[in-house]
């Protein structure tokens, strides 16, 4: 059954509805400001033992709704206000409803890392079906596999071309190589190279135990050069402190690091202040904190734009791999 925007649906065409969650209301209004379509009026509020509540205060009966959350922290509540909105939403009979998770949470938990244990990104995948949700749209997935925990169209979107047309402008001579921080991020970091026809190396890190990280080696020629360090998540940020210290002992220049979700939990901001990271790059798919917008070497582009042209393409039906080439 096709779905019609009206037009290009940056007019406001009525069949195309904006709900935001409360986990990133900056990067909803960014991502409605690129559309020119407003955010539909909504009341989420908490009962006085946390319990949430939900009410869609426009008529959305036959409309394409996109809900726009984020599950970061607080991940529960996140998730659990996504999933209330879909329910309201469903039963306010929606003509479709795409949930569109700039960050989805849970997603580091794809697999059994040891017995007795969750996969806890297919629990959320579950979750997000039951509640009526008809299509995903995400960013940069922890793991790409994380799709077929679906059986509803999933689509994982790149902050690659944003993060590729920054490199460009501020470093337009060459002498740059891109930095997998470990083995398993070498497609990311190839698939980055390959964008700024630039070499790669690898760091070999072993891990002694959850939340530490050691960086034993450096793969590739990094002397002389400048090292883009690229992730999908930085959280305690030890893995890239240590990835840059390796890397200046081995004459590279200067390191910086580009990461898709900044989750920079605990310590994380002043360990990266205090860092011989040059820069840490990361986008607004969480919302950053004042004390991550007041450190001086941490930057952030906005994502509003690309998901905007995402959400506008799914509206219209058009292919929405077409941005990335």
């Amino acid at each position: 059954m096709p779905f019609d925007a009206r037009g290009d649906g940056r007019g406001g065409g009525p069949t195309m509805k904006l709900v935001a969650g409360n986990s990133n209301r900056p990067l909803a209004e960014a991502i409605a400001a690129y559309l020119k379509v407003p955010l539909a009026k909504t009341q989420v509020k908490r009962f006085a033992d946390m319990e949430i509540f939900v009410e869609i205060q426009e008529n959305v009966r036959g409309q394409d709704v996109f809900v726009i959350q984020s599950t970061s922290f607080p991940a529960n509540d996140n998730l659990m206000e996504l999933l209330i909105l879909a329910d309201a939403l469903k039963r306010s009979s929606a003509r479709r409803i795409t949930a569109v998770v700039p960050y989805y949470g849970y997603a580091r938990q794809d697999r059994k890392p040891g017995p007795r244990t969750p996969i806890s990104a297919k629990l959320v995948a579950n979750l997000i079906e039951r509640a009526g949700i008809h299509r995903l749209l995400t960013l940069d997935l922890h793991a790409g596999q994380i799709q077929g925990f679906f059986d509803i169209p999933t689509d994982n979107l790149f902050a690659a071309p944003i993060i590729a047309r920054d490199i460009h402008e501020r470093f337009p001579e060459n002498k740059t190589v891109v930095v997998s921080p470990d083995v398993g991020g070498v497609v990311r970091a190839r698939a980055l190279a390959k964008r700024i026809n630039a070499p790669i190396a690898i760091c070999d890190k072993r891990r002694e135990r959850p939340g530490e990280s050691e960086v034993m080696n450096v793969i590739g020629e990094v002397d002389g050069m400048r090292c883009i360090l690229i992730d999908d998540i930085v959280d305690s940020g030890g893995t890239l402190v240590n990835a840059a210290e390796a890397l200046l002992k081995n004459g590279a220049t200067e390191v910086h690091a580009y990461i898709s979700h900044g989750v920079l939990s605990g310590g994380a901001v002043s360990r990266i202040q205090n860092s011989r990271l040059k820069s840490l790059v990361i986008t607004d798919s969480i919302q950053p904190t004042e004390a991550v917008r007041a450190t001086r070497n941490i930057r952030i582009l906005s994502i509003g734009s690309l998901i905007g042209e995402a959400i506008l393409r799914t509206s219209r039906e058009e292919s929405v791999s077409s941005l990335f080439y």
